[in-house]
């Protein structure tokens, strides 16, 4: 997580000033120059720097003397995707985000992490876990460590690749060992609120408890997955799709052990000798449109399947999205145990 204030220098600050402020940062030497009201006004990296002495200019002048003045920067309220891609073609690492006064609140390190998408999440993780008793009679099934890690943390980490910061955690069962195992999720550069059930509310009734969602797009999905889903390209199909929901999903073959004969009018038309059949299983992992939520019922037992069902209903587009790459819920003793040994050939980033 980047300090911002590591990286904050006033306009009429000297260049002395400033090259021992860079002197103290690490490999990135970017600093972001700010004026009174803390309004952002350009950039100052070492190649400024060397320009402007190329230039004629000396060492006490000011910072805004040197800065580079057409900087990047990305609107809060108005995080734009493709913008980033760009940003990352062009090599530029640190990217400043800009509240509507000009001040930067948040800054993106495009060496460590894939983009910023403009989403919240929800990660379910009130279950019980009971096919992984006697493990979770004392530990909730997130808080499982898979290598060295539990498993929603190898799920916060994966959505902090992303640049997905705001996150709900609905928990019931053991709660207490979640909240203060994740804390608010500063240490690792997240924001995290968490939604007590007071009774289960199936797989997305717990939405209904959430009011201060800050995106009009919100993932939701289990936290006992291990998954490398690319959440760049399933926001990407997502939007252009122009989808109200996107369900993500794992290939399932069903391998039949006979010749299947195809019938057309009572008439053999032709036949398979033992096919492959392959379908589409839900992942666990979905993209939803905000105001497809309106469509829970208010603290009430509510599966997503339930939901996808109203939105179909409804006329409204329901998508998949198909994980290229790896995915495993671990539900089983068996899936955990093999989690185990794959983690250490694995990396969800």
């Amino acid at each position: 997580m980047i300090n911002i204030s590591d990286h904050l220098i006033r306009r009429d600050e000297s260049l002395v000033n400033a090259m021992t402020r860079m002197g103290f940062l690490s490999d990135k030497l970017t600093l972001f120059v700010i004026d009174e009201n803390d309004k952002m006004l350009g950039t100052l990296t070492d190649g400024d720097i060397r320009r402007g002495l190329i230039a004629g200019k000396t060492i006490h002048q000011k910072v805004e003397d040197f800065m580079f003045r057409n900087f990047r920067f990305l609107n809060l309220n108005k995080i734009n995707v493709d913008e980033i891609k760009i940003l990352k073609r062009l090599f530029i690492k640190l990217v400043p985000v800009l509240n509507n006064l000009g001040q930067i609140v948040r800054i993106i390190d495009l060496s460590t992490t894939q983009t910023c998408l403009p989403i919240d999440a929800v990660l379910m993780a009130g279950g019980r876990g009971e096919r992984l008793r006697p493990l979770t009679d004392t530990t909730p099934k997130p808080l499982l460590p898979v290598g060295n890690k539990t498993i929603v943390e190898h799920n916060l980490d994966h959505l902090s690749y992303f640049g997905i910061e705001n996150i709900f955690i609905s928990v019931r069962y053991l709660a207490e060992k979640i909240v203060t195992h994740l804390g608010n999720g500063t240490q690792m550069g997240l924001n995290i609120s968490y939604v007590h059930e007071d009774k289960p509310l199936g797989t997305i009734g717990c939405i209904s408890l959430i009011k201060n969602f800050i995106s009009d797009t919100v993932l939701v999905m289990n936290s006992d997955l291990y998954t490398n889903i690319d959440l760049e390209e399933f926001y990407d199909n997502f939007i252009t799709e122009k989808a109200d929901m996107a369900v993500a999903t794992v290939p399932y073959n069903v391998d039949v052990p006979y010749a299947i004969l195809e019938i057309e009018d009572n008439k053999v038309t032709s036949f398979k000798e033992k096919p492959t059949y392959t379908y589409y299983a839900n992942a666990g992992i979905y993209l939803f449109r905000k105001d497809m939520f309106r469509l829970i019922p208010q603290n009430q037992k509510f599966d997503v399947t339930d939901l996808m069902e109203k939105i179909i209903e409804a006329k409204h587009k329901v998508v998949k999205f198909p994980i290229i790459g790896y995915w495993l819920d671990i539900g089983k003793m068996e899936d955990y145990l093999k989690i185990q040994e794959y983690q250490k050939y694995l990396r969800i980033k």
